[in-house]
C-alpha cells in the first residue's frame, strides 16, 4: 500500500550529486524529494528520515548550512553526507578542519569495529569515491567511528543511540562498490524506527 511507504526527503546542500541520492532512494521504493536547505521546520513533511547532501567546498566548516541544525533536532534518522557529515559532528561537539590530504576520486577505506550499522553486509575493506578538502577530525561525544581510510580517520562515524550517522565520502556515486547496501541498511533502520 502507498500509505506503507517510507518518507525520506534529502536535504539540498549545493553537492553535485544530490539528485543521485534521491535516486537511490527512489530505487529502493521511498516516497523521497529534494528539499532546499532553508526550508522550515514546519513545511517538512511527515518524515521517517532524512538524509544531508554534501555541498560546496568549505561548507562543512563554515558554521552554517541553512536548516540543518533545526533538522538535527527532529526525532527521526539522520544520514549526513560529505559536508552533511562534517556540519553533523560539529552540531553535536565535535568538529571538523581543512584535510591535511584531501581526497578525490576512487580510495580504500577500512570498517572500524566492523563498522556499524550502515555499513552491515559491505567488506571491510572496499573502495569508496571521495570529494573533499575538508575532514571530521573529532568525533562528537556519544559517536564512534565506524570506517577509516589512510589519509581521513573518519570516513564513517554513527551514535551510540543509533539515529545518526555521517560518511566522509559519497555512497550515491557508482564507484562507492557497496553504496547501495549503505542506503538500504539507512532505510532499514527508518523502517524499524518507524516500527513497520
Amino acid at each position: 500500500m502507498a500509505d506503507d511507504k517510507l518518507v525520506i526527503d534529502v536535504v539540498d546542500n549545493g553537492g553535485q550529486w544530490t539528485h543521485r541520492e534521491w535516486r537511490m532512494l527512489r530505487y529502493l521504493g521511498v516516497d523521497t524529494q529534494i528539499i532546499d536547505n532553508s526550508t522550515p521546520i514546519d513545511e517538512l513533511r511527515n518524515l521517517d528520515g532524512l538524509v544531508l547532501s554534501g555541498g560546496a567546498a568549505r561548507i562543512g566548516l563554515s558554521g552554517e548550512l541553512g536548516n540543518c541544525a533545526a533538522f538535527l533536532e527532529l526525532d527521526i534518522p539522520i544520514l549526513g553526507i560529505c559536508a552533511g557529515h562534517q556540519f553533523m559532528a560539529r552540531h553535536y561537539g565535535g568538529d571538523a578542519r581543512e584535510s591535511p590530504e584531501p581526497e578525490f576520486g576512487a580510495m580504500s577505506i577500512d570498517l572500524v569495529g566492523g563498522g556499524g550499522t550502515i555499513f552491515a553486509n559491505t567488506a571491510q575493506t572496499q573502495t569508496v569515491w571521495e570529494s573533499h578538502n575538508d575532514e571530521v577530525h573529532v568525533v562528537p561525544e556519544g559517536f564512534f567511528i565506524t570506517a577509516s581510510s589512510v589519509s581521513c580517520k573518519v570516513q564513517g562515524m554513527e551514535n551510540e543511540k543509533g539515529d545518526r550517522f555521517g560518511l566522509q565520502f559519497h555512497p550515491e556515486v557508482n564507484d562507492s562498490e557497496f553504496g547501495k547496501e549503505m542506503f538500504e541498511n539507512f532505510v532499514e533502520v527508518c523502517r524499524a524506527a518507524k516500527g513497520q
